[in-house]
């Protein structure tokens, strides 16, 4: 492998190590002071999930919308229950000639007396007792969509997890890639002192403390490179959790650790149909629309409402003769009426009704074939994430050795210092791959454990 091909190699591996700092974390400590009086947080991985999930505007937004359909349910459920007005008005009529009754012996009696003034009040029941189960239909469609909000509820504060878990394993290997890329500096430090000073005793040809220099120049462009990857992942933390700027954050985990064996991939399929919200949500908003679709059918059948009321009137034209005057009357009934023909309307909501439920359908199954391949892709890629961390362990100890080895022939006179430049580089490659595959493992797991629906 030529020099070039080992800086490429190496410029490959720091940027895809640096790319996984692009998310958020988050705490639920109060902030501690340090030694130095700035204040300091601490976070674990749960601590970062439930600081994610308390700030996350989605679920705000979920929230609301699930408090809406709750409203759209309790109007639906009242809509059978019965209705109490109080109603009042005046008007003024233009006067008239009264008209009396007069007969022998006997006062004249107004019958109908000159009364522009007009007053009335009603307290008024309407109660639709009987709708063909159209309330009732319409009522269970919106407790339908009432659960089916709570399910994307429970999807977003899935995917508000998955966030924080991203963010917060990204941002642990965005640290140490910083650090592994400061210690390989620090080496190429020394090594170039070594080189000067042979170069001055005549050991080592000039070109060779050139090539050194050269080096460590890409090695501190990466470093910096390296340190603000770190920047840009800690300031996405920071966007999500609402952590602000002026507190230090800690993170308690480490890449390192026990690696979790996966279940049996029917396992995790039949785990992802039980547990997946999303599906539970179209299975709840298909069964909506079906409640949708008896409503709408019940409209070519009769109801029956029944109606009272009380009015206060002066005068009242129910009472005679007309008086000007208080006057109540009251009055109750029963009311049926029959759309027996509408000219096609309701058969064309149905039409409608029917084709959107049929297209809910085809969703789900859609959906039940993408678990398929979701469940199969991220069950792969925790394998895949497992076997990398042991081919990168096995690398990192290979190239650990070469590196040892060549420097103690360098010092020995016996090699040339290209072997230690290419030594070293082949070192921090290897350094940054596991680091890789251990964050990629700890990702993968939890895109896995997303797809499962835990």
């Amino acid at each position: 492998m030529t020099h070039e091909h080992r800086w490429t190699l190496t410029l490959s591996s720091i940027a895809l190590a640096v790319a996984f700092a692009g998310a958020t974390a988050a705490a639920t400590q109060l902030p501690a002071q340090s030694a130095a009086g700035a204040a300091t947080i601490r976070l674990t991985l749960s601590d970062a999930i439930d600081r994610a999930l308390r700030t996350s505007h989605r679920i705000g937004e979920a929230q609301a919308r699930e408090d809406a359909a709750k409203a759209g349910a309790a109007a639906r459920a009242a809509a059978d229950m019965p209705t109490f007005s109080l109603l009042g008005g005046y008007s003024r009529t233009n006067h008239v000639e009264e008209f009396a009754i007069t007969v022998p012996g006997v006062a004249p009696r107004v019958i109908y007396p000159d009364v522009p003034d007009n007053w009335r009040a009603r307290l008024d029941m309407q109660w639709p007792v009987y709708t063909s189960g159209r309330v009732q239909a319409l009522e269970r469609a919106a407790q339908a969509e009432v659960d089916a909000t709570s399910q994307d509820l429970t999807v977003t504060r899935a995917d508000a997890r998955l966030d924080a878990a991203r963010a917060f394993w990204s941002l642990v290997t965005a640290r140490q890639a910083v650090g592994v890329v400061e210690e390989a500096l620090k080496l190429m430090d020394a090594h170039l002192n070594d080189v000067r000073t042979m170069r001055e005793v005549g050991l080592v040809a000039p070109n060779d403390v050139l090539s050194a220099e050269a080096q460590r120049s890409r090695q501190q462009m990466l470093f910096i490179e390296a340190r603000n990857g770190r920047d840009v992942a800690e300031a996405d933390l920071r966007r999500i959790t609402g952590i602000d700027p002026d507190i230090a954050i800690e993170l308690d985990a480490a890449l390192e650790g026990p690696l979790p064996e996966a279940p049996a991939l029917a396992q995790l399929l039949a785990d992802a149909r039980a547990n997946r919200s999303e599906r539970q949500a179209l299975q709840l908003r298909i069964g909506g629309i079906g409640e949708r679709q008896n409503a709408v059918a019940a409209g070519l059948k009769p109801t029956i409402a029944v109606g009272s009321g009380v009015d206060l009137a002066r005068p009242n034209p129910r009472i005679f003769p007309r008086m000007d005057s208080w006057k109540y009357s009251w009055d109750a009934g029963v009311s049926v009426a029959w759309s027996f023909w509408d000219g096609g309307r309701v058969k064309a909501d149905l039409a409608e009704i029917a084709a959107t439920q049929r297209a809910a359908e085809q969703r789900l199954a859609e959906f039940d074939t993408f678990l398929a391949f979701e469940i199969r892709q991220r069950r792969l890629d925790v394998d895949a994430a497992r076997a990398s961390i042991a081919a990168a362990t096995d690398g990192l100890t290979s190239a650990a050795e070469a590196s040892r080895v060549v420097a103690e022939r360098f010092n020995a006179g016996v090699a040339p210092n290209t072997d230690v430049l290419s030594a070293q580089q082949e070192l921090l490659a290897a350094q940054l791959s596991r680091t890789r595959a251990l964050a990629a493992f700890r990702l993968a797991q939890a895109r896995l454990d997303r797809a499962v629906g835990r």
